[in-house]
């Protein structure tokens, strides 16, 4: 019998067009040598377990019809159900709803939550639509993709531009075609309606706390430590005010809007009211405006990228000062600036783990819905702190051990677990 050739690619994708899709694929490259035996199943990461296309039909306000292009993809569930976030944003394509759900699969098995990676999306600019009509998107789109989703099947979650009265419309439209009421179909939800107390501050609480390891490692006292935040949404936003708590000084923040800059320390307070005002920290009278490509030269021991993918890039990478790189968002960095960053003594905490927090409360949220018995806030941090840090602990560990990044370790311990659950389940039929 001839070797059957191995092809990584999809037929619906292109070499020279491969998008996060391509950064993604060099990562799990990257990671292949130290996987041992199991590397013979290596191919099952580079291929989506399901892409679900669909058309999402609307009546606009003004009684014309318009076509949204909306994606649900499930990239692997050896280790359990789909879990990962909708995110509504005209850039939106299929490479990278599959980068982003295969992110989720090697997030949810570095920190060791029992789910697989899934990712969702709809190719919309959602500022050009009314709350009636991203209303009705919604619903739409969740009817299309609810012959895949499922509370043990794939669980959705909030993304860019969505939020839990997103999941409320999602978790209401997908009970009634049902016909009972399904709380754990999605995380991120109200909480009158299933909930999670701590969900909102999730994402940005886990960078802290992933920092604070960070910092530890490193030598590097948070009391008048320097931090740099790009994005001041719910992850940059929350992060940076516990950094402000512990006495760290956030120098400068940026987002679309601009980016404002004091050396001595902007009052994180204020600036999140500000933000809640004006929508963007420009214009922001307690700092001083600074050129957006100046942010990235800042001297600083921190920088938390929470904004969006590829921001990190070949043309800045050599002009960052940081000692420490803390990804709040999804693959802020691109695997050239990874080197450069590396070459140059900046420590990077990877995406994978340092934005964990986020499906971890999911995750306890998911839990909470299936036994309809809730925990205090207090309890749903304290367990949600020991997670990252044992996830963290794991991972240094490895990295420690093969004289590799913190990505790669990262990489190196989430591929080992898939790739165990893929050989133990063996292949059906």
């Amino acid at each position: 019998m001839s070797d059957q050739p191995s092809h990584t690619l999809p037929s619906y994708l292109q070499a020279e067009h491969l998008g996060p899709w391509g950064i993604y694929l060099q990562q799990v490259d990257r990671v292949t040598p130290y996987l041992g035996p199991l590397a013979r199943w290596v191919e099952t990461l580079k291929r989506p377990k399901r892409a679900l296309i669909v058309d999402v039909p609307i009546e606009l306000d003004n009684g014309t019809i318009a076509h949204f292009e909306g994606y649900r993809v499930q990239h692997n569930t050896s280790r359990g159900p789909g879990k990962g976030g909708v995110r509504f944003h005209q850039d939106v394509t299929l490479s990278e709803v599959m980068a982003l759900a295969a992110w989720m699969s090697i997030k949810n098995a570095a920190v060791n939550l029992p789910y697989g990676g899934a990712k969702g999306g709809i190719r919309v600019d959602p500022r050009m639509l009314s709350q009636a009509e991203i209303e009705r998107m919604t619903r739409r789109y969740t009817s299309e993709i609810g012959v895949i989703i499922g509370p043990s099947k794939d669980i959705p979650a909030p993304d860019v531009n969505t939020n839990a009265q997103t999941m409320a419309w999602m978790m209401d439209t997908y009970s009634m075609n049902e016909g009972a009421t399904a709380t754990g179909v999605v995380t991120g939800k109200p909480i009158a309606l299933g909930g999670s107390l701590g969900r909102v501050e999730a994402t940005g609480r886990g960078v802290f706390v992933i920092a604070c390891e960070a910092a530890r490692d490193r030598n590097i006292d948070l009391n008048g430590a320097r931090v740099i935040v790009q994005g001041f949404g719910n992850v940059g936003g929350t992060a940076a005010r516990l950094f402000h708590e512990v006495g760290a000084k956030v120098i400068a923040v940026q987002d679309h809007t601009g980016t404002v800059y004091n050396a001595a320390g902007l009052d994180v307070h204020k600036l999140l009211n500000h933000v809640s005002q004006k929508g963007g920290v420009g214009g922001f009278s307690a700092g001083e405006a600074l050129a957006n490509e100046r942010f990235w030269e800042l001297e600083t021991e921190f920088l938390v990228p929470a904004a969006l993918e590829g921001q990190i890039n070949e043309n800045n990478a050599s002009k960052i000062r940081a000692k420490i790189v803390v990804e709040g968002a999804n693959g802020p960095t691109t695997p050239i600036a990874d080197d450069i960053l590396h070459d140059n003594g900046v420590y990077v905490v990877p995406d994978v783990l340092a934005n964990a927090g986020g499906v971890t409360v999911s995750y306890f949220e998911w839990v909470q819905d299936f036994s309809s018995f809730f925990w205090s806030e207090d309890e749903i941090n304290s367990r949600l702190e020991r997670l990252m840090r044992e996830a963290y602990a794991a991972v240094a560990q490895v990295a420690k051990e093969h004289k590799v990044s913190l990505r790669t370790a990262a990489f190196i311990v989430a591929c080992t677990r898939i790739l165990q659950a893929r050989q133990v389940r063996g292949l059906y039929p």
